[in-house]
C-alpha cells in the first residue's frame, strides 16, 4: 500500500455511487417504513462521507505541521 497515495478520492466516489443507490431504492418503494429505513442508510452514508472529508483536511493539516516543525528544527 503507498502510504503517499490519498484513499479519500476511491472513498468518497464508493460512497457517491452508494447515496446514488439508496436514492434509487428511495425512489422505487411505496411502504413507509422501508423509506425511513432508506432515509436512515442515506443520512449515514452521506455522514460517512462527511467523515472522509474531515479526515482528509486533517490530514493535510497534520502533513503541514509536520513540515513546519522541521523547517524549524533545520533552522537552529
Amino acid at each position: 500500500m503507498d502510504k503517499t497515495k490519498s484513499h479519500g478520492a476511491e472513498l468518497k466516489k464508493e460512497l457517491e455511487v452508494l447515496i446514488s443507490k439508496i436514492d434509487a431504492l428511495e425512489a422505487s418503494t411505496t411502504d413507509r417504513e422501508k423509506k425511513s429505513l432508506i432515509g436512515i442508510l442515506k443520512a449515514l452514508t452521506e455522514n460517512q462521507k462527511h467523515f472522509v472529508d474531515e479526515s482528509e483536511h486533517l490530514r493535510k493539516a497534520l502533513d503541514l505541521l509536520t513540515i513546519q516543525i522541521f523547517k524549524m528544527d533545520q533552522a537552529k
